[in-house]
């Protein structure tokens, strides 16, 4: 079962105040390539890099990283049509299931993403996502079988609905308080 990674860095950091969030350093580096590193750094057969705004930009902040990058022409619709982009990534692959990671979230540890691989091995639910002291948190495993039904979702909510309302969305406990700590302003950093 080849399980791969999404990052999620299409987005127009719209909120955050200081430029394109995805490109400021946090100790040295930029919020995306550590987003994308904790990927890297897990159990992951392949990690996809969804860029769309300032493509170019956030592409050559990852492109020495041994990842793949995919193009999103209509980030601007939402964050849906990254998802969908990374799930016809994940198709043309093979994979068999594939963690959804937010590019501005750069204090995931990658045991995290290891804990939703070993769920998903044992096939504790076909949607997983890390629970830290009871709130749910991202990065996100959807499993093949809703590949079709993650091409489908609209707007600017991604998957989440699938994981608020099917039955097989199960959390996954983690003592990793970086799977609810993402970077919408500047104040997000201190």
């Amino acid at each position: 079962m080849e399980v791969g990674g999404v990052v999620l860095a299409a987005g127009t950091s719209s909120r955050f105040e200081g430029g394109n969030k995805l490109a400021v350093e946090l100790d040295g580096e930029p919020i995306v390539r550590r987003a994308t590193r904790c990927l890297l750094r897990s159990r992951l057969e392949e990690v996809v890099v969804i860029v769309g705004f300032e493509a170019d930009r956030i592409a050559a902040l990852v492109e020495d990283l041994p990842v793949a990058v995919r193009r999103n022409e209509r980030f601007s619709e939402g964050q849906s049509t990254s998802v969908r982009t990374g799930v016809d990534h994940a198709v043309d692959r093979g994979w068999s299931a594939a963690v959804f990671g937010l590019g501005d979230m750069p204090f995931v540890d990658p045991t995290t993403v290891d804990s939703l691989i070993e769920a998903h091995e044992n096939s504790e639910g076909s949607i997983l996502w890390p629970s830290f002291e009871g709130e749910r948190g991202n990065p996100v495993l959807f499993s093949g079988e809703h590949f079709d039904a993650l091409r489908s979702v609209t707007g600017d909510r991604g998957g989440r609905r699938l994981v608020e309302t099917h039955p097989g969305s199960t959390p996954v406990p983690v003592d990793d308080p970086g799977v609810i700590r993402d970077v919408d302003r500047e104040t997000d950093l201190d």
